[in-house]
C-alpha cells in the first residue's frame, strides 16, 4: 500500500504556445531579486519523492505559475536545485512561455514507482531529495555561483527551501516525504516566506491548488467512502473520523467504524497512510483528522488501475481500546459476490462513465463496497496456485463454473467476479494448489482487510492461513497404440541451458511420464544457447540437445529436432533470448521427417505438388510467410512435413503474440480493451491461409495446427483458424466438456491458451487430452499444461 496521488485542483487556462513568441504576445520580464516578492512567475509546488517506494508519481517535479495579466517568456530561464546544505547547483533549462494563471510543469529525475506524470512543459534529470532541498527559479541558464545561500541573488526570480534546508525565504517550507509535496496555499500570493506560503500535501503536478482554506468536514468512514469508486469528499479535510484499528502495514493502518450505516454499498473501513510505521495498535479506538485522497497504485498496469480511498497527512488520537468488529462474511451466510459480471454499465473510464454503482450485480462495485473493511471467508477455495508474487486466488463456496479439478473457468460471458487474490502484505501466504481449501488458525474462517493493487482487489490476511489439501495430483496420459500417431504441444517457458539440470530433468520427466513420450512434440519458448545474454547468438542446438539428452536420462526414447534460427532479437520475448518454436520427434517410431532443404529465417515455405498433384512443403522445416507484418516482434510459425506409415502429415507449431498490454479484468477501463487481439487475428489469418493452400491441393490432407495461441477457445482468433464449411479445422479444446477446457491458470482463472486443431480427415481417430501437470501447482516446471492428440492418419480418399 502506498500514498495517495492527488487532491482536487483548480485548473487554469491553456498554456500559451511558444509560437506566440514571434507575434510579440509573450512578454519578457526582467529579473527581480527574490526578496522583492514576485508579481508574476512563482514556484507553486515542489516534489522530490518521485519514483521512490510508495510514491504516487514516477518523477520529481517543480511547478510554476504566472500571476501577472500577460504571458511571460521563460526561454533562457532555468530551474536550479541544490541539496539542503549544498552549494553546487544543477540546472534544468526552460523554454516557451507561461500564460496568465496557468501551471507550467518541470519534470525532473525519477524511478520505477508511481503513475506516469502529466505531459511536462520542460524536462530535466535532477534527482531531488524527497525530504529537504533548495529550488531556485533563475532568469538565466548559468549555474548559480552564490554558494549555499542564494535566495537574494539578483538572478533568482523565486526561491523555495524545504525541510532542513539551510537557506530559504524567511523560513523553510515543511519537510516532505515520498508521498507529499510542498504547495502554495494560495498560488496567487507570494509573501517571501516559504514557511508561511507553503504546506505539505498530496502531489498534484500540472494543476494549481490553493485559495481560501475550506473548513474541515465532520465525517464518518462511510461518508468518506461513499457509494462510488471515488470518495465524495476527495480533496477535503475531514475531522472526527472514528473507528477501531483492524490491521497495520509498514506505512499505515486500517480502521473500521463499529457503528455502520444501513447502506451495504458504503464501506466502513479506511486506510490511513502514515508513510512510516504507524504507532497505533490493533484494537485501539481512534479519532482521526486529515485529507481525503484517492491513490492510484503504480506498478504493472499503472494508470489502468482503480484508485483506493485513503486518509493522508492525518492526526490520530487514541481514545482507548475496543473489540475489533466481527468480520463481514463474504460468501454463503454473508455478502455473496455477483456470479458473472465484473462491470456492465461503463463505457471506458469507470470513474467517469459508469451510470450506476451496483454492488449486487457488478463485481467491481461489490468489492469496492468492501474496500478497507475487515472481512472473513469461510474455507476459501483455491482456484489457482500460489504465484511467485505470493498471490493466491480464492473464491467463496458456491462459486462457479468450476473445473473438474476445483478451478474456476473463464468464459466469454463470465470473468468470475467471485475471485479475490490473497496477498502477503501483512503475513506470509502459503504454497497451495488448485482444489485446496484454506482455514484460519482458530476456525474455518480466514480474516483480513480488503485492498487493491496491480489491477486486482487483494484480500490481506493478518495470520497465515492453513492449507487443507484438496487431493489434486498431476495427470498422466495413456500411451498411444502402435497405429496411433501422438502429437503434443508444450510451452517450456523460456528454456535455455542456464536453467540448469533441474529444469531440463523436470521437463524430461513430463515428456516421458506425463505425456507418454509422444511421437511429435511441438515446443514453444525455446531460447538460444546462451539464453537472455544479448550476445548475437541465435543457435539453439545446445538447448534442444540438452532436452533430448535429459529425456533419454529419464528413461525415454531418443528424440531429434528440427527448427530454424530466427533473426537476432526479432521475435519478441526476453531480449537476447531469441525465443522460437521447434519440433522434437522420435527416432524409434515409424514417424519420419521429410527433410526438404531451402528453409531459412526469412524464407517462406510454400505449397508445391508432385507429379500426382499431392501437396508438399517447398522447404521442411519451413517458416510461414516470415516477411508478413503480422509477425513483427512475434515468433514465426514453423511448418514440418512428416510421414507416418506412408501417410503425409503436415504439422504447424505456433506461438502467437501475448496479451501483455491488454486492460486488466479488474481495471479502471471497462469493458477491458484487448489491444493485442488484432495482432493475433492477423496471425491466425496468415496460418489459416497457409492451411487453405494445402487443402486447395488435397481436401483430405492430414493437418495439425498447434501451439500457444495466447487466446481462448471461444475467441475470434480461434474462429479465424477454424474457418468454415468442409475445410473447417476441428478445434479440439471445443470438443471437451466445458469443465475440462483449460491449459493455463492466470490470477485464478482457468482458461485455454494452448490449442490443437486438426483437419477433418483426422477426426474419426482423434483422442485428445490436456494433461494437467503444471498450471494448477505452485512448483511448476512451466506455467502451461501440455496437451496431446492421438491420431490415425488416413489416405486422403478415406473420409
Amino acid at each position: 500500500m502506498s500514498a495517495p496521488i492527488r487532491s482536487r485542483r483548480r485548473l487554469g487556462a491553456v498554456v500559451i504556445s511558444t509560437s506566440l513568441l514571434a507575434s510579440g504576445l509573450a512578454v519578457a520580464i526582467a529579473a527581480a531579486p527574490a526578496q522583492a516578492a514576485s508579481s508574476d512567475v512563482v514556484v507553486t509546488e515542489v516534489y522530490g519523492g518521485g519514483g521512490n517506494s510508495g510514491a504516487p508519481y514516477t518523477n520529481d517535479f517543480v511547478e510554476l505559475t504566472n500571476n501577472s495579466s500577460a504571458p511571460v517568456d521563460v526561454s533562457g530561464w532555468s530551474i536550479q536545485y541544490a541539496s539542503a546544505s549544498g552549494s553546487s547547483w544543477q540546472v534544468t533549462k526552460l523554454t516557451g512561455s507561461i500564460a496568465p494563471g496557468t501551471a507550467y510543469l518541470v519534470q525532473e529525475g525519477g524511478g520505477a514507482n508511481g503513475q506516469p506524470m502529466p505531459a511536462p512543459n520542460a524536462t530535466g534529470t535532477i534527482p531531488m531529495s524527497a525530504t529537504a532541498g533548495k529550488i531556485a527559479l533563475v532568469t538565466n541558464q548559468t549555474a548559480l555561483a552564490c554558494g549555499a545561500t542564494c535566495h537574494a541573488d539578483p538572478a533568482v526570480k523565486d526561491y523555495v527551501g524545504y525541510g532542513a534546508a539551510n537557506d530559504s525565504e524567511t523560513a523553510p517550507a515543511p519537510g516532505l516525504s515520498n508521498t507529499t509535496s510542498a504547495a502554495r496555499t494560495d498560488p496567487g500570493k507570494d509573501t517571501d516566506n516559504n514557511g508561511a506560503d507553503f504546506a505539505a500535501g498530496n502531489p498534484s503536478p500540472g494543476t494549481l491548488t490553493g485559495g481560501p482554506a475550506e473548513p474541515p468536514v465532520d465525517a464518518k468512514i462511510h461518508d468518506i467512502q461513499g457509494a462510488a469508486h471515488r470518495s465524495p469528499l476527495e480533496g477535503k479535510k475531514v475531522t472526527g473520523v472514528t473507528g477501531v484499528v483492524t490491521a497495520k502495514s509498514s506505512n499505515g493502518f486500517w480502521f473500521q467504524d463499529p457503528q455502520p450505516d444501513d447502506d451495504p454499498a458504503t464501506s466502513e473501513g479506511l486506510f490511513v497512510f502514515t508513510s512510516s510505521a504507524p504507532t497505533v495498535s490493533v484494537g485501539n479506538a481512534v479519532t482521526a483528522e486529515g485529507s481525503v485522497a484517492e491513490f492510484r497504485p503504480g506498478g504493472s498496469g499503472g494508470t489502468t488501475n482503480l484508485t483506493t480511498t485513503e486518509l493522508t497527512n492525518a492526526k490520530i488520537t487514541v481514545t482507548g481500546t475496543a473489540a475489533v468488529p466481527a468480520p463481514t462474511i463474504v460468501g454463503p451466510g454473508g455478502r455473496v459476490p455477483p456470479s458473472t459480471v465484473i462491470e456492465d454499465d461503463a463505457a471506458g473510464d469507470v470513474e467517469k462513465t459508469a451510470t450506476a454503482f451496483d454492488p449486487d450485480s457488478d463485481g467491481l462495485d461489490f468489492w469496492e463496497s468492501l474496500e478497507g473493511m475487515w472481512l472473513g471467508i469461510n474455507q476459501p477455495e483455491v482456484t489457482g496456485p500460489t504465484s511467485s508474487f505470493r498471490e493466491l486466488s480464492v473464491v467463496p463456496a458456491g462459486s462457479g463454473v468450476r473445473t473438474v479439478r476445483g478451478g474456476i473457468l473463464l468464459q466469454k460471458s463470465d470473468s468470475n467476479p467471485e475471485r479475490v487474490l490473497l496477498d502477503d502484505v501483512l503475513t506470509a501466504i502459503p504454497d497451495a494448489k488448485t482444489g485446496d481449501k484454506l482455514a484460519g488458525p482458530d476456525s474455518d474462517t480466514v480474516t483480513g482487510v480488503l485492498d487493491y493493487s496491480f489491477g486486482n482487489f487483494k484480500f490481506l490476511p493478518t495470520t497465515t492461513p492453513t492449507v487443507i489439501d484438496g487431493g489434486v495430483e498431476r495427470e498422466t496420459t495413456k500411451a498411444s497404440s502402435p497405429v496411433q500417431l501422438s502429437v503434443a504441444t508444450f510451452n517450456v517457458e523460456n528454456l535455455d541451458p542456464s536453467d540448469g539440470d533441474a529444469k531440463f530433468d523436470g521437463l524430461a520427466q513430463a515428456v516421458v511420464h506425463n505425456l507418454a513420450s509422444p511421437d511429435i512434440l511441438g515446443l514453444e519458448e525455446v531460447q538460444d544457447n546462451d539464453g537472455a545474454v544479448n550476445s548475437g547468438t541465435t543457435a539453439a542446438d545446445k538447448t534442444l540437445g540438452m532436452l533430448a539428452a535429459a529425456i533419454v536420462k529419464a528413461g525415454g526414447p531418443q528424440y531429434t529436432w528440427k527448427q530454424i534460427d530466427p533473426v537476432n532479437n526479432a521475435e519478441g520475448g526476453e531480449p537476447g533470448g531469441n525465443i522460437r518454436v521447434a519440433f522434437l520427434y522420435r527416432t524409434d517410431k515409424p514417424v519420419k521427417f521429410v527433410d526438404t532443404p531451402g528453409g531459412g529465417s526469412t524464407v517462406a515455405t510454400t505449397i508445391v505438388t508432385d507429379r500426382a498433384g499431392r501437396p508438399h512443403l517447398s522447404s521442411s522445416p519451413g517458416r510461414i510467410d516470415p516477411a508478413n507484418p503480422a509477425w513483427a516482434a512475434t515468433r514465426v510459425p514453423l511448418a514440418g512435413e512428416f510421414k507416418w506409415h506412408g501417410q503425409t502429415v503436415f504439422v504447424v507449431v505456433n506461438h502467437f503474440s501475448s496479451k501483455g498490454g491488454d486492460d486488466p479484468l479488474w481495471g479502471r477501463f471497462q469493458p477491458p480493451v484487448q489491444v493485442t487481439a488484432e495482432k493475433r487475428h492477423q496471425q491466425a489469418a496468415v496460418v489459416r491461409g497457409f492451411v487453405d493452400q494445402i487443402l486447395a491441393k488435397d481436401k483430405g490432407a492430414n493437418i495439425v495446427v498447434l501451439g500457444d495461441l495466447n487466446d481462448f477457445d471461444w475467441s475470434q482468433t480461434a474462429d479465424i483458424l477454424v474457418g468454415s464449411g468442409t475445410t473447417a479445422l476441428i478445434d479440439l479444446p471445443r470438443t471437451l466438456p466445458l469443465k475440462e477446457r483449460y491449459s493455463y491458470v492466470f490470477e485464478g482463472n482457468s482458461q485455454i491458451l494452448d490449442q490443437i486443431l486438426i483437419s477433418q480427415n483426422l477426426r474419426p481417430a482423434s483422442a485428445y487430452d490436456v494433461v494437467h501437470m503444471n498450471a494448477e501447482f505452485p512448483d511448476q516446471i512451466s506455467d502451461h499444461d501440455p496437451q496431446v492428440v492421438k491420431l490415425i492418419p488416413l489416405p486422403s480418399w478415406v473420409r
